[in-house]
């Protein structure tokens, strides 16, 4: 057996003339791995950079504003909170790279304070006044105009006043309980007859829009005037304390912590316990506070001694407490402000919608590169055509993440309704979909579709779908195996890969990864699919160290790998193992990365590239040089892991190889664009900073995204135009 060929497992290698095995990793030292938070952060700040970029279009650069928000959001809620649950117990264990629970804390708060004064400067000093050049304006209340002030008057007491409840705290009224990443108006208030201060809290209402259009008579003039709904109910207050006197107005938010510990040792039913744990979390410490500038420093005081924080945890915020406001904003409909409206094509295979998609898919494996090709005309299809095909008998699915009104759940429904076995594998501890996928669950169990929710102690992040057919005398499976989650909503924005086979040997695996998932088997032989937590790490460090044998033998060598954030020990040590002996390694990690690359004696072969744009850079695919003398013809696998401590040891995952060679060629395409890309691309330097990339000459102002686009229309013999 030729080692070029997918057939060979990397744990049994012919590397030529070289016998010795790479050494033994040497141990790591503190300064060898970068701190995962203040990775994530720069992240965060490559996103932001997009709201500062004039080459992004004016209200896209709007959304990056949000986003940037959200990403933080989350950080805290799950990272934070965390952090200060490990700081409360009195952990004092040190992160690889050297740092304890508080001091991660300090520099994050140190890092995240510069950030979001950048935040607020790019939007007040840049896009504001750009906006306004459009016809685009946020005002304050005193700048309305005589129509536009009675049409926000009547607006707020037709459908404002009546939804606001005030509470005061006092003696009678206690504290009231906040909400997680809710906005109210704190208020001082003093009886006319009294010098004591009052406090009371207005809730800005979640029901009604953020943000309001005082000129919606002027549809036709091109103007857009709007007044946030935080500072319509802030000029309003006076209806709600009459005869008092307000003394001031300070707007804040809070975060609480999300990261709440679970023991599955202990649960007797998983889903009422996540269901438990949802309504814990809606009580849990709340780990920052955000204000305005200029806070009163008396209801700050009062603020902090009643939510029980300290002062790390108060964060002014020079801006608008929560972009995500401006959301109405980024939708309005300019076209020239916008990204051009994208319509993902249909492949090929597909384009008639009248073929069986069994008999394509016996045709040959196919690969689809979403959102580039039609999620819809592909895997929704799929699923569709399985769900009523009267030879099909049963369908696997799993469900991690997958929208509210999820055409799957749909098509599951309807084939169990039709007599099929289906089975769903529906993870509850998807994070911040709790909630939806409990719903799911609930709704499939009640039609009979078996639902289950994994193996005790894993998170289930594979996505995968099962189809077995009856054909003839025999039965025949095919599969979907994707880096995506199945929601429609995410295919349009995330750029994610998939894999339609009826390769038997991968179809049989994926029924042992099932049967592992759903009953008890300790299958670990496998030998296509690389499947966490079974054998996936001690594969891909295999391969790793194929690749050092193969550059001492004089063969060709390198590694091409990109993923969401890259952060697992043992796979940073394999790589600066396979540096130190000279193989070119290529990393496209989007997100975090603490490997150090370039560092001399370490990294100096590794080079980490991060693409930050358009769409959400979500999908992981792994090149293996492995000889070849052209890369095209070299080892490719894709799948659902990151190579991250959690995806290799705590989640099941699967990663599938790419066997026909017109797939691999264009899996080597994606990576080839992505990493000459010149538009998007950002170079990580070895302290753990970025830098953007500088087209140099106009044919490389094109950002991957873009060239992605014209192929796939040209694959379908569309005009660029």
């Amino acid at each position: 057996m030729n080692a070029n060929t997918p057939e060979s497992t990397p744990l049994a290698i012919n590397a030529g003339e070289s016998k010795s095995p790479p050494a033994e990793p040497r141990a790591l030292e503190p300064g060898d791995l970068l701190n995962r938070e203040l990775s994530w952060l720069e992240f965060n700040r490559r996103v932001l950079h997009e709201a500062m970029d004039d080459r992004t279009p004016l209200l896209e650069r709007v959304r990056f504003l949000a986003i940037f928000t959200s990403n933080l959001d989350e950080f805290f809620m799950k990272r934070v909170g965390g952090l200060k649950r490990q700081v409360a117990a009195g952990a004092v264990h040190r992160t690889p790279d050297g740092m304890t629970p508080a001091q991660q804390l300090a520099a994050i708060r140190q890092t995240v304070i510069p950030m979001l004064q950048q935040q607020a400067d790019c939007d007040r000093g840049i896009i504001r006044p750009a906006l306004v050049e459009h016809g685009i304006e946020i005002v304050k209340w005193e700048d309305l105009s005589g129509p536009e002030l009675r049409f926000a008057s009547q607006y707020y007491r037709e459908n404002v006043f009546p939804v606001l409840t005030p509470l005061a705290v006092d003696p009678g009224h206690p504290f009231p309980f906040i909400s997680n990443l809710s906005t109210s108006l704190g208020v001082t208030l003093r009886h006319p007859e009294s010098t004591d201060h009052l406090f009371a809290r207005v809730k800005i209402p979640e029901v009604l829009p953020s943000i309001i259009r005082v000129n919606p008579q002027d549809n036709g003039n091109g103007k857009y005037r709007f007044v946030l709904l935080q500072e319509l109910i802030a000029r309003n207050l006076d209806d709600l304390f009459p005869e008092m006197v307000i003394i001031d107005i300070m707007p804040f938010r809070v975060t609480r912590n999300a990261d709440i510990e679970r023991d599955e040792e202990d649960v007797e039913d998983l889903l009422e316990s996540i269901a438990q744990e949802l309504r814990q979390r809606r009580f849990e410490k709340i780990v920052r506070l955000e204000h305005g500038p200029n806070p009163n420093p008396e209801m700050l005081d009062f603020l902090v001694s009643e939510l029980e924080l300290s002062r790390s945890d108060v964060y002014e915020m020079p801006g608008e407490l929560d972009y995500g406001d401006l959301g109405p904003i980024a939708d309005l409909p300019i076209p020239d402000l916008r990204y051009k409206p994208w319509n993902p094509v249909k492949p090929l295979a597909f384009a008639d919608d009248t073929t069986d998609m069994f008999s394509v898919i016996r045709n040959g494996d196919l690969l689809v590169h979403h959102p580039y090709e039609s999620f819809s005309a592909s895997v929704e299809r799929f699923v569709a055509a399985a769900a009523i095909d009267r030879n099909v008998l049963a369908i696997k699915m799993t469900l991690y993440r997958t929208g509210d009104d999820s055409p799957f759940v749909r098509r599951l429904i309807q084939a169990a309704e039709l007599g099929k076995q289906v089975v769903c594998l529906v993870e509850l501890k998807a994070r911040f979909d709790e909630e939806r996928n409990i719903q799911w669950a609930r709704t499939l169990e009640k039609v009979g579709v078996h639902v289950v929710y994994g193996v005790l102690g894993l998170k289930t992040h594979t996505k995968t779908v099962l189809v077995v057919r009856r054909e003839g005398n025999s039965l025949r499976s095919y599969a979907h195996i994707g880096t995506g989650n199945y929601h429609v909503g995410t295919s349009r924005l995330y750029t994610d890969i998939g894999l339609f086979t009826c390769n038997p040997t991968i179809t049989e695996e994926l029924i042992d990864l099932f049967h592992f998932l759903t009953g008890r088997s300790l299958k670990r032989d496998y030998t296509k699919l690389l499947v966490a937590p079974v054998n996936m790490r001690e594969r891909f460090i295999a391969m790793i160290d194929r690749e050092i044998l193969n550059c001492r033998a004089g063969k060709p060598c390198g590694i091409v790998a990109k993923m969401n954030s890259l952060e697992d020990i043992g796979i940073c040590q394999a790589l600066y193992r396979a540096s130190g002996e000279g193989v070119p390694i290529d990393l496209i990690v989007r997100g975090f990365c603490c490997l150090r690359p370039g560092v001399a004696g370490l990294s100096e072969n590794i080079r980490v590239t991060s693409i930050v744009g358009r769409f959400l850079e979500h999908a992981r695919l792994f090149h293996f040089r492995n000889g070849c003398d052209n890369p095209a013809e070299g080892e490719f696998y894709f799948g659902s892991a990151d190579w991250m401590y959690r995806n290799l040891t705590n989640r099941v995952e699967a990663i599938v190889p790419v066997e026909e060679p017109a797939l691999r060629e264009k899996c080597w395409e994606i990576l080839r664009i992505q990493l000459a890309d010149q538009r998007q691309a950002w170079d990580m330097q070895s302290e753990g900073g970025y830098v953007q990339r500088t087209p140099t000459d106009p044919s490389s102002e094109l950002s991957c995204h873009e060239q992605f686009m014209r192929l796939a229309r040209q694959r379908v013999g569309e005009s660029d135009g």
